[in-house]
């Protein structure tokens, strides 16, 4: 199954010193090296967007826009953003906040089989209304 990779294992790989990480993020660094060499890692451009986001050089941003490169955006269509709308709202209505690029991960993972990986404790609270598939690390 391919993985729609979130920003937070993102920065955890890319915006974070290794010696800097404790012992399970490390494994989560590596288990995102394993989808990479399987190729199943997806790409959308508003997680692009959000890595590149808050860099603080100029130099930085470009050496974080050629390691992305390797990436191509899946493209994201018009049911994609009208599920998007339908999980905010069915969560909105049960009390469960989340962005509007949350609710975009969780409907292109749903809608193209995807799973999500992600460190964000809010997308444990979106599956049990969207009926996406989180990625299990394996133990």
């Amino acid at each position: 199954m391919k993985v729609i990779v979130d920003t937070s294992i993102w920065s955890l790989a890319l915006r974070r010193k290794h010696e800097d990480l404790n012992e399970r993020e490390q494994k989560i660094v590596y288990e995102l090296i394993e989808l990479i060499n399987e190729a199943r890692v997806i790409m959308i451009g508003p997680i692009r967007q959000e890595i590149l986001s808050g860099i603080s050089t100029q130099k930085q941003l470009r050496q974080l826009k050629s390691k992305l490169k390797a990436f191509s955006d899946f493209p994201i269509c018009t049911e994609d953003y009208e599920k998007a709308a339908e999980f905010f709202n069915r969560c909105r209505k049960d009390g469960i906040q989340g962005s509007h690029i949350d609710f975009l991960i969780c409907s292109v993972a749903f809608n193209n089989n995807f799973s999500v990986f992600t460190t964000d404790k809010d997308f444990i609270n979106y599956s049990n209304y969207t009926d996406i598939n989180l990625y299990q690390e394996k133990k």
